[in-house]
């Protein structure tokens, strides 16, 4: 794979584009999103997630990328992929992992 080969992220409205981000990028910002936010509860405040996944990603990832447009993006795209999901009515925005039948 090259380190330059794009991916295009989804938005949840679809009257929205999504971002085209660098495919490793995304696989890292991803992953540490999948560890940090909980799959029950409360979730986790949306504002705390770019602090949150830091620690998750290599220091050179994160002196090279912005943290917080990397952390929105990707989790605009795991919500529009549905396997994470806002939390209804707790003031500011939380999200946590989409509860799913099969696991």
């Amino acid at each position: 794979m090259s380190s330059n080969e794009m991916f295009q992220a989804l938005h949840p409205d679809p009257s929205k584009q999504g971002t085209r981000v660098k495919k490793a990028t995304y696989e890292a910002y991803r992953e540490a999103l999948l560890k940090v936010i909980p799959a029950d509860g409360e979730g986790v405040e949306f504002q705390a997630l770019s602090a949150a996944v830091v620690p998750h990603l290599s220091p050179e990832l994160v002196e090279n990328t912005s943290p917080g447009w990397c952390t929105t993006t990707v989790k605009l795209d795991l919500e529009a992929r549905g396997l994470i999901e806002r939390v209804a009515g707790l003031g500011r925005q939380r999200v946590r992992r989409k509860q799913t039948a099969h696991g």
